[in-house]
């Protein structure tokens, strides 16, 4: 697997090696000693699927220390703009986020530590996004800051006109007034 350093400290993007031949394809989603020698030292302890419509937004979303959770995320059938942003306190680039299209097509996965906010937005009906967390999710501590906050300066696509937003996202507080407990 080709495991890439991202601008933001902490993030990871991940290509797993595909082995295609006449029948389609093989690919080691997960081996928890590669991940290791990545650098993803943790212990998962859950898997979550969800699967969205085509134009659905989900997050931005976290768990408040000490329910944090980072995430091993992927796109098992159609595709989403997957978006992390660092609200670590004192981190150089707080506030920042970075964009990847994760897709079944493209195979790609993406870790996201702790101390990120972390959303997405479909661009194919039916697409089911798969993660492993580190942590179990705990009702009172979670966070979260708008998706649509204009702030962030996300770039979406033309079809982000008419999104479908869960009545709970739509009143997360836009970034400037998040406070983050990390």
């Amino acid at each position: 697997m080709k495991v890439t350093t991202l601008p933001i400290e902490g993030l990871l993007l991940i290509e797993p090696r595909i082995f295609p031949d006449d029948r389609g394809y093989f690919y080691e989603s997960y081996s928890e000693k590669k991940y290791r020698d990545a650098g993803i030292n943790v212990t998962f302890v859950q898997d979550n699927q969800s699967m969205s419509s085509k134009g659905t937004m989900r997050g931005l979303h976290a768990q408040a220390p000490p329910y944090g959770q980072g995430k091993l995320v992927r796109v098992t059938q159609g595709s989403v703009i997957d978006v992390a942003v660092d609200i670590r306190k004192g981190s150089p680039t707080y506030g920042q986020h970075y964009a990847v299209e994760l897709s079944a097509k493209n195979h790609l996965q993406f870790w996201i530590p702790e101390g990120f906010l972390h959303g997405f937005f479909t661009l194919e009906d039916d697409t089911v996004f798969a993660y492993k967390i580190t942590n179990f999710y705990n009702k009172e501590s979670e966070i979260g800051a708008k998706i649509t906050d204009p702030s962030f300066g996300f770039v979406w696509p033309d079809s982000a006109k008419n999104i479908i937003l869960s009545p709970k996202d739509e009143v997360l507080p836009d970034f400037k007034d998040f406070v983050s407990p990390y």
